[in-house]
């Protein structure tokens, strides 16, 4: 376990009984945005992180749905995720204990401030005691572009000769966060990038240039038109009072479907004709469901974890491969615990006293 507490053998008082002396604590290590930027994995083991927290929530793992209270501000969320991962350890000495609060207010943007906040706490599974404090932003950024890149290196179509042509819709953080994995799982691949922003999407674009990666890049503001050229379609737009916004018909061509925004972009008819589709976490999903969200979607075939291990029934004839990821707080936690190794080797971030 990150942080475990070393054991300190009794002491014996000269005529009384045994007596143990108290357990030494860490300090309470709180970690900056920066901190946690520096303390990042690389993305190959970003990947690895991702990968283990999808197969960890098959059997392996305690996730509530996300708690949730509701705020006066007009479409404002605050969730709370806590999760547990249970270690090969029976005694909990390799259990990851930790839990997210998140909060989004759109009207923020008009302050000139963030609309998502997220903050991650670290706690040892074996005493309670908190071990780190941690801003959630760059986690939730790069856990989520992670789990995308799951999902891409293991349902990346198979296009022969021709090199498959990805469609990036939305330039904001999470386009910029999975541009690197896109730079690590699909190198050689054609790059479209759309937001309705078409300068926000020219300056993700000319990052994408600069990297070296694809044999084209190119930057609109026309959604549609980039999905409906795309083998490979990845969605990650703004949330929103509208929901499955782009035409079914742009995606006939799509083999893999990412949403990494809920309904936001992604239809049910498109959903109802997949070869197999997919979610993180299939309680989640259905605790998430309404007569508004996810409004027509079918039950998902199995969570991503399952298909990973093969869990799931075989896929249909036709249809794209749909992989749906809300995000779970367990990938929140597990990310957390590298950053914490990472960030108290390194000597990052601020100690606070008890």
């Amino acid at each position: 376990m990150a942080g475990g507490l070393g054991h300190v053998a009794p002491a014996r008082r000269a005529g009384g009984p045994n007596l143990s002396r108290p357990m030494p604590i860490p300090p309470l290590r709180y970690l900056s945005a920066d901190d946690v930027r520096a303390a990042m994995p690389g993305v190959e083991r970003r990947l690895e992180l991702a990968r283990t927290t999808m197969v960890a929530l098959v059997d392996d793992a305690e996730l509530p749905p996300k708690l949730g209270v509701h705020p006066r501000a007009e479409s404002s969320l605050s969730h709370a995720m806590p999760a547990l991962l249970r270690g090969r350890d029976t005694s909990g000495s390799d259990d990851l204990l930790g839990i997210k609060w998140v909060t989004g207010f759109p009207a923020n943007r008009g302050r000139g401030i963030d609309a998502i906040h997220a903050t991650v706490i670290l706690s040892d599974a074996t005493t309670g005691v908190p071990l780190a404090i941690m801003d959630g932003g760059p986690i939730t950024a790069q856990r989520t572009a992670a789990v995308s890149g799951v999902a891409l290196r293991e349902w990346w179509p198979e296009n022969g000769a021709t090199a498959p042509r990805v469609g990036l819709v939305g330039a904001g953080v999470q386009g910029a966060s999975h541009l690197e994995v896109l730079a690590h799982v699909a190198r050689g691949a054609a790059l479209t990038i759309a937001d309705r922003d078409a300068d926000r999407a020219q300056r993700l674009a000319a990052t994408a240039h600069d990297l070296g990666c694809f044999t084209d890049v190119e930057a609109t503001a026309d959604t549609v038109a980039a999905i409906s050229a795309a083998d490979v379609v990845l969605t990650m737009v703004s949330f929103g009072p509208l929901r499955q916004t782009v035409p079914s018909a742009a995606f006939e061509r799509a083999a893999l479907v990412v949403a990494a925004d809920y309904d936001m972009s992604v239809p049910a008819q498109v959903v109802n004709g997949a070869r197999f589709f997919l979610v993180d976490d299939i309680a989640q999903f259905e605790d998430t469901r309404s007569e508004t969200v996810f409004a027509g979607y079918p039950q998902p075939d199995g969570s991503i974890g399952e298909a990973l291990i093969g869990r799931v029934p075989a896929p249909r004839a036709q249809g794209p491969v749909v992989v749906n990821h809300l995000g779970v707080g367990l990938a929140d936690v597990v990310f957390a615990d590298a950053i914490y190794r990472r960030a108290t080797e390194l000597g990052l971030g601020t100690e606070l006293p008890r």
